[in-house]
């Protein structure tokens, strides 16, 4: 699959994003980057539509039976197969594009990819991510696929993401805390919330809130994410 990423044509309010992402560093979304040798190239995708309360994110939650990052709210997105082509080149919107189909049925075909952002590292499983920005152009039903892989997908209204009411930082036991998100009814973090929160913050539709505000990341959370032997 070779899609082109296309800058035009996008909403008004979608424009402040892609701006951001096309001038945004490497080290401004993230302390994790990828080393010079190693990791495993993956893409994930961060899909923007105009739901029923108006502008959204889709999200899906792992299955909990996953051996890594079970349970937890991500992306759509995976690893490269070597029929998504170059990693470095168009292979990561192919990979964000083929794994949000195979996890939520998403058609591709609805989706106006226009933007990537910079490769970022997740020390845990070694993965080398590329964010994939796409606009829902013409939505399509979506849906876990395989429960096995997919225990739901859902769509977040920016207005959730931004209100400060649901926002935290979220303690893990080793002492590190990153942002997190109490939407739909579930506590987004880590990763995914790494990235949502700083495409809101660079894009300006951060709103200010309480970073004091700390929760603690539950013991199911730390043991689902721990993953199995």
């Amino acid at each position: 699959m070779t899609v082109a990423i296309e800058r035009d044509g996008l909403p008004p309010w979608l424009l402040p994003v892609r701006q951001a992402a096309e001038s945004v560093l490497p080290e401004q979304l993230s302390r994790f980057l990828p080393p010079a040798e190693g990791g495993r190239p993956s893409a994930v995708l961060m899909l923007f539509g105009e739901g029923e309360y108006g502008p959204d994110l889709l999200l899906i939650e792992r299955a909990r039976s996953l051996r890594s990052h079970a349970g937890q709210p991500s992306f759509p997105g995976g690893a490269l197969d070597p029929e998504d082509g170059d990693p470095a080149g168009s292979g990561p919107v192919a990979a964000a594009l083929r794994e949000a189909r195979e996890e939520t049925g998403l058609d591709p075909s609805g989706v106006q990819i226009f933007a990537t952002l910079p490769r970022l590292y997740i020390p845990v499983s070694g993965f080398v991510v590329t964010p994939v920005l796409g606009w829902w152009r013409e939505e399509s039903p979506v849906m876990p696929v395989d429960p096995a892989e997919t225990g739901a997908v859902f769509r977040v209204p920016l207005t959730e993401l931004t209100d400060p009411a649901n926002r935290a930082r979220v303690r893990h036991p080793s002492g590190y805390a990153g942002p997190g998100f109490e939407v739909a009814g579930r506590l987004v973090w880590g990763f995914t919330a790494g990235v949502i929160d700083r495409v809101l913050h660079y894009s300006g539709l951060e709103r200010p809130w309480d970073t004091r505000r700390t929760v603690e990341l539950s013991e199911e959370a730390i043991s689902l994410a721990r993953g199995r032997d």
